[in-house]
């Protein structure tokens, strides 16, 4: 490899490859996302399941969602306050975190 072939890396001071930069740059972009929480301060992740806290009128459904309601796999939409997750009989339904309790 050419001298140009190689990336100084600030955190170690070392000189790595391209390689071993891509890998670096990837935890670090994730150590960068919008952290969302629930309603009592537990983080939440995709693919966690949730609980409703208080009864939810679904606008455009009809529906009404219930207290204990479970959600499974939830998305994170990069908003700090919104989740993306699917019910029965619900396409596109979003929640605020702050009405939900991790499971």
């Amino acid at each position: 490899m050419a001298d140009e072939d190689y990336i100084y890396d600030e955190a170690s001071g070392e000189w790595i490859t391209p390689a071993q930069a891509g890998g670096k740059r990837d935890s670090d972009t994730d150590n960068d996302g919008v952290e969302v929480r629930d309603s009592v301060g537990n983080l939440l992740a995709d693919g966690d399941q949730v609980t409703l806290i208080k009864d939810l009128t679904v606008k455009g459904a009809g529906q009404t969602l219930k207290r204990g309601t479970l959600i499974k796999s939830i998305r994170l939409t990069g908003d700090a306050q919104e989740i993306d997750c699917k019910y029965d009989g619900i396409k596109g339904l979003v929640l605020r975190a702050e009405f939900v309790r991790k499971r």
